[in-house]
């Protein structure tokens, strides 16, 4: 008697699975087994996350006589853990949607907060502290300012960290010894007309390798900050889309011909590089945007510069206009999922209101505190050798209260990288000379093509924008990927 054929609904595993998928299958369940088997270390008390190396120094320190005395106070202890920023935000986005475990404070980084906040508000994996924070009188301690990456649709879910203002550092010794008064900037206009005298061929090749300003059209930092300051960005305060707008525009095509032509200010100098250093090092860099973060770079990276270097308020895109920006930022939140929410709130404000984090922060980051109250703290005011012996600390924070708005809305990160795709795109069709003669580009001339692919990129947002089911209605956007109530031209 034959054999009864197998049924065609029923899976057999035998006759499917590949040698490949057999070696899958496998090495899931020996790694299933692995993870129910494997000893897990365990630690008492509260644990914290955090990306950033010199933060998590800090905090150990400051820790250190809370922990010793933890037994004698009832306080739980604290573990700082320093975790690479993607892998921290991979592990507590997996944790917040699959209900794992995740550490009791979190800090996160300003880019990586739209993917926290891109669902519905109540589905937030952090507590939302907003009544917290007005209650204990938090939103009059600290800078107002400072709120706004960490707030999503008026709920704010996490302290922040920093207040990161921007000013304009320049090399002090080129400016002075050609006799030059940066007194008369106000502008970004002044500052390439008064400062140009310094553009220089410093090894008689014919052509310049001395520039004005550190700027390049793929420096997506350096054009956010740039945006935001003359009022533009990715996002408005109330959430409205920004990615075409006239200011946006203007900065876009001053930022590319500021790189092109007989106008050309910029060098690309990039931080955070060997080459980069060597290039400010030389000299062949007089100018650069900088936070007060990257203030703590260099002088950790590039010691020869000190005495070298000054400080300013930032030129302004128009007369009387804003004298900063604001880049990078940091918050430390509490997930929802944290046992003891009281001695988790203690730590963060015991960490992130404390006087002594914030001199530390200081004297070994540059980093000034985002508490009002500990701005006239006298290490803030005393002369900085690095900077020509100016107060570095006095000048970021004269700029602090004007920092601009920044947005956490979920398609920020999104919107961003479409301006820099727009301004690759220009950048690409000005050096062709696709625009005008080569001879002949000034932002003016590149105005209208840096109108007109903004223009493509915030349809390629709202199309973006319209595939999120869960925000769609909330953000005004039609399926289609159109504004409700209106056609997107």
């Amino acid at each position: 008697m034959p054999s009864t054929p197998p049924s065609p609904n029923r899976w057999n595993p035998l006759e499917t699975l590949s040698p490949g998928g057999w070696i899958i299958l496998i090495i899931a369940v020996i790694s299933t087994g692995a993870v129910l088997v494997w000893p897990i270390e365990k630690t008492e008390g509260l644990q914290l996350w955090t990306f950033a190396r010199n933060h998590s120094e800090v905090y150990e320190n400051i820790l250190d006589r809370r922990n010793r005395e933890a037994e004698q106070t009832g306080q739980p202890k604290v573990t700082v853990f320093t975790i690479d920023g993607p892998a921290l935000n991979r592990r507590t986005l997996a944790g917040f949607w699959s209900g794992t475990p995740v550490a009791d404070l979190i800090e996160i980084e300003r880019s990586a907060i739209s993917q926290y906040v891109s669902g519905p508000i109540e589905n937030v994996g952090f507590t939302d502290l907003t009544d917290t924070i007005v209650a204990e009188g938090l939103d009059q301690k600290i800078n107002p300012p400072s709120f706004s990456p960490w707030t999503s649709r008026g709920r704010i879910f996490g302290l922040p960290h920093d207040v990161h203002p921007v000013l304009l550092c320049y090399r002090a010794d080129l400016v002075e010894q050609a006799g030059i008064d940066v007194n008369q900037i106000e502008t970004w206009d002044d500052f390439a007309e008064v400062l140009r005298p310094l553009i220089a061929d410093l090894d008689g090749d014919g052509k310049p390798d001395r520039y004005l300003l550190n700027s390049w059209y793929t420096a997506q930092g350096e054009l956010e900050a740039l945006l935001l300051q003359a009022g533009g960005g990715t996002f408005d305060s109330d959430g409205d889309l920004l990615v075409a707008s006239e200011a946006n525009a203007k900065v876009l095509a001053q930022f590319v011909a500021w790189t092109l032509g007989p106008d050309r200010i910029a060098i690309d100098a990039p931080d955070f590089s060997a080459s980069g250093n060597q290039l400010k090092i030389e000299g062949k860099v007089v100018a650069q945007i900088m936070p007060d973060w990257l203030a703590g770079i260099w002088k950790s990276d590039m010691p020869q510069l000190g005495g070298k270097l000054k400080l300013m308020p930032l030129p302004a895109w128009e007369p009387g206009g804003r004298r900063t920006s604001v880049r990078g930022g940091t918050m430390i939140g509490i997930p929802k999922a944290t046992e003891d929410f009281d001695a988790a709130w203690a730590v963060a404000k015991d960490l992130y209101l404390s006087p002594k984090l914030a001199k530390e922060m200081f004297q070994t980051s540059n980093i000034i505190s985002p508490v009002m109250e500990l701005w006239d703290e006298p290490y803030y005011a005393e002369p900085d050798p690095f900077f020509s012996d100016q107060p570095s600390g006095s000048l970021f924070i004269e700029q602090a209260p004007h920092v601009p708005f920044r947005s956490s809305n979920p398609f920020h990160v999104a919107a961003m990288n479409r301006i820099s795709e727009a301004a690759t795109t220009l950048y690409g069709e000005a050096s062709e000379g696709a625009i005008v003669p080569l001879d002949q580009i000034d932002a003016d001339a590149l105005l209208p093509r840096a109108q007109e692919l903004l223009k493509v990129a915030e349809k390629r947002v709202l199309k973006e924008m319209s595939r999120n089911v869960f925000l769609r209605k909330e953000l005004g956007i039609t399926p289609d990927g159109e504004r409700i109530g209106e056609a997107v031209e």
